[in-house]
């Protein structure tokens, strides 16, 4: 989350920090902030981070704890 949207030499910064997404202040500077959100909304191994709206920010209305199907329906559809 903190290297894609912050990193320009990670390989996914294009389609986050460079789309302007960004990890909320609390987040970024404070991880036992995130942790305890993490905690009590879910967290688990077999779950990744997700964004309800994927062009929103890394936050805790935008986030949840979903499964990769879920994460692959809530992708963003790219122009092509």
């Amino acid at each position: 989350m903190k290297t894609r949207c912050g990193n320009p030499n990670s390989k996914s910064y294009s389609y986050y920090g460079g789309r302007g997404i960004k990890v909320c202040d609390l987040w970024l500077n404070n991880f036992a902030e995130f942790e305890k959100w993490a905690l009590e909304n879910g967290y688990s191994d077999k779950l990744t981070l997700d964004r309800k709206n994927p062009d929103g920010n890394y936050e805790p209305d935008n986030c949840r704890w979903a499964t990769w199907h879920e994460q692959r329906i809530n992708r963003r559809r790219q122009a092509g």
